[in-house]
């Protein structure tokens, strides 16, 4: 009788633990399901109306984050490295992935607005920017983990983040949005579990890694809207822009392009027209790091001359 007890309890344990295991993920799912988010309506550049969780989250794997078109800091930097980003994660946007960038500045930033600011940043299929009413955004920014009480003490208004979820696996990453690009698709990719099936080289083939001052800045900061010598990208061509702008203007331009294009600089606001209204953002590199990144530019521009 006692062998007999002492199986029937175990069998009880044994299927109490499987039935846990069983409802643990759903439960998982459910909490940043249906029953969090809101469904509020947002209206993308085209002019469509959608839903933020039945239409946008529901099902899908997504990365978020907040921008205005207005914006004179992180914003265009954001949405540059968002665009380098979607180049680099290709044939999954819109399938594997959907971007979504949210305007915190709904009454500015319109549907023609959104769609002039997307066309100028090259966006592709499966990223749409979305406005509304305002007290929906803010409802569906909070939620979405993209409004802290602390923002409204930075300079833009928000923080720059990128929040990345796999709605149906209840599973949210925040990061940032200014990343390196390519760090950032490793990052998705390992988060959402994709295969690469890309044959990878060994680590004794690597190439040592040295890079001075101004190249890690220039890779960094300032490679994704400009090259050296290669053409336009957002922003002009930097090959010989040493020898074509004065250097103090040039360093002043690097370290508070804001306060040019406020202050009426004529150079300053004929390149903010020439390139589609695309604002520098000021990246607050310091007096040494700014001539550091002109030393590399120059020399760069040397090489490519010769």
């Amino acid at each position: 009788m006692r062998g007999g007890y002492r199986e029937s309890i175990t069998a009880a344990l044994l299927a109490s633990a499987m039935i846990s295991l069983h409802t643990g993920p759903a439960f998982a799912a459910n909490r940043w399901g249906a029953d969090y988010f809101p469904n509020v309506p947002l209206t993308t550049q085209d002019g469509a109306t959608v839903r933020l969780y039945d239409d946008l989250l529901k099902g899908r794997s997504v990365a978020i984050n907040v921008m205005y078109t207005s914006c004179k800091d992180e914003c265009p930097l954001e949405t540059a490295r968002l665009a380098q980003l979607q180049r680099l994660l290709g044939e999954r946007m819109g399938k594997d992935i959907f971007f979504y960038s949210i305007t915190i500045d709904p009454k500015r930033d319109t549907p023609k607005v959104l769609k002039a600011y997307a066309e100028k940043y090259g966006v592709g299929p499966g990223w749409l920017f979305l406005t509304g009413n305002e007290e929906d955004i803010k409802l569906a920014t909070k939620k979405l983990g993209l409004s802290r009480v602390r923002d409204s003490a930075s300079k833009d208004g928000h923080s720059a983040s990128l929040m990345v979820g796999n709605e149906p696996a209840g599973l949210w990453m925040r990061n940032s949005a200014v990343d390196n690009p390519q760090f950032l698709a490793t990052t998705i990719a390992n988060f959402l579990g994709w295969k690469n099936e890309a044959p990878r080289k060994s680590y004794a083939e690597a190439r040592p890694l040295v890079l001075d001052k101004g190249e890690y800045f220039f890779q960094s900061q300032c490679s994704v809207c400009h090259s050296i010598g290669q053409g336009d990208k957002m922003g002009p061509d930097l090959a010989g822009v040493t020898a074509r702008r004065d250097r103090a203007w040039l360093a002043r331009y690097i370290m508070m392009p804001d306060k040019l294009l406020a202050e009426g600089d004529p150079i300053a606001i004929a390149l903010f027209e020439k390139y589609q209204y695309a604002r520098m953002p000021n990246l607050r590199l310091s007096s040494d790091e700014v001539a550091a990144v002109l030393s590399y530019v120059e020399g760069r521009g040397d090489a490519r001359g010769r």
